[in-house]
């Protein structure tokens, strides 16, 4: 029982480190690792960002002496093929690591058990499973991504108690406090895309960027299926990554404008509505190495998006005001009944300033 308590308390830190690379490691996981020897913490590490060296090799590399008869605790099971790194596994082998505690298996096909057999098979004491819940939801992108081959979607907007996102006129600034934006841009910063609407772009002009808090700026997506976007958009200056997807509906003569300054434009499939259709798109993004895109409108984009299945999260602020007549943020999804509602399946709560903000999960 000691030795449960003690696994789950150094799991905890592992966890701990792992969070340090929410935003950096995309389209990897999160992952942190702690290296223990007679009941004292020897070594820590985490993986800092993409392609560069994985928890397990840091803490390695970190440790005074020789870690033989230690154990090593690590979110997420130790990788055993080539990528960017070496396997993990290998390493572990090599310095003769005793015990590994593992809070998860890998999804990943070239992993997925594979690096529990190959150290079990070298005499290496391995556990699996220590605080498994908190390691899955951890690593909730990386799970779905992997297994989906999708991006996964989180829905965010905020409103007021009767449900509008805007005015009858589409004032929207701003319903939220401003604590609640800087969360906003907090989820900006952990998602590799922010993806919008051609509606919203012409209404808003937003600059979809991370100003408020510390990270990095997400790849900007504009679904525009005739090109109708203005040359002079925000999302258009700078030097901020920009991808306008649009289909074989587009203004030709945009075209050049738009790459002249520096933005991809990337042409696909269009579905009944003469709308970009989304489910092909999120297949192309995925492909290309985006796991997870923060949706921020319109009202088009969501509601397709719900009725489509490939919403995954939705964060909704409330803010204590009311308008009456306005915009809402969510359209017909065609349900008559009540038992056919959409039901999250699990939902998280929280205060911030004068707002109530709804984390829920849709999966």
């Amino acid at each position: 029982m000691a030795s449960e308590r003690a696994d789950e308390r150094y799991m905890k830190r592992a966890l701990q480190l792992a969070r340090r690379g929410v935003g950096k490691v995309s389209p990897n996981p999160m992952v942190g690792a702690v290296i223990v020897r007679a009941g004292r913490i020897v070594a820590e590490g985490f993986h800092r960002e993409f392609g560069a060296d994985h928890a397990e090799i840091e803490a390695l590399k970190r440790v005074s002496g020789g870690v033989r008869g230690a154990t090593i605790y690590v979110n997420l099971e130790p990788c055993c093929h080539w990528g960017k790194t070496p396997p993990c596994v290998d390493a572990l082998i090599e310095r003769r690591i005793k015990r590994v505690v593992i809070g998860t298996l890998d999804p990943h096909r070239q992993v997925n058990g594979k690096g529990v057999q190959i150290l079990r098979g070298h005499g290496i004491n391995v556990v699996v499973g220590v605080l498994e819940k908190e390691a899955r939801e951890l690593n909730e992108v990386y799970f779905h991504y992997t297994r989906t081959k999708l991006p996964f979607v989180t829905i965010k907007y905020a409103q007021t108690l009767d449900g509008k996102i805007a005015t009858s006129r589409g004032d929207s600034r701003w319903i939220s406090s401003e604590a609640s934006r800087r969360f906003a841009h907090r989820l900006r910063a952990q998602h590799d895309a922010i993806m919008v609407g051609i509606g919203t772009v012409l209404a808003d002009d937003p600059l979809l960027t991370v100003r408020l808090v510390k990270g990095r700026n997400p790849l900007r997506i504009v679904l525009d299926s005739r090109l109708r976007i203005s040359l002079n958009a925000q999302v258009l200056q700078g030097e901020g990554k920009t991808l306008i997807v649009t289909t074989d509906l587009h203004d030709k003569k945009k075209v050049e404008a738009i790459q002249k300054r520096g933005k991809e434009i990337l042409v696909t499939h269009r579905d009944n509505d003469r709308r970009v259709a989304l489910r092909p798109l999120m297949e192309l993004l995925a492909a290309r190495g985006i796991s997870s895109i923060l949706i921020e409108g319109g009202k088009k984009i969501i509601t397709s998006l719900l009725q489509e299945g490939l919403a995954n999260r939705m964060v909704v602020i409330i803010a204590p005001l009311i308008l009456g007549k306005g915009k809402e943020g969510i359209g017909d999804l065609g349900i008559t009944d009540l038992k056919e509602a959409i039901r999250p399946s699990s939902r998280k709560v929280k205060q911030l300033g004068e707002d109530v903000i709804f984390d829920l999960r849709l999966l």
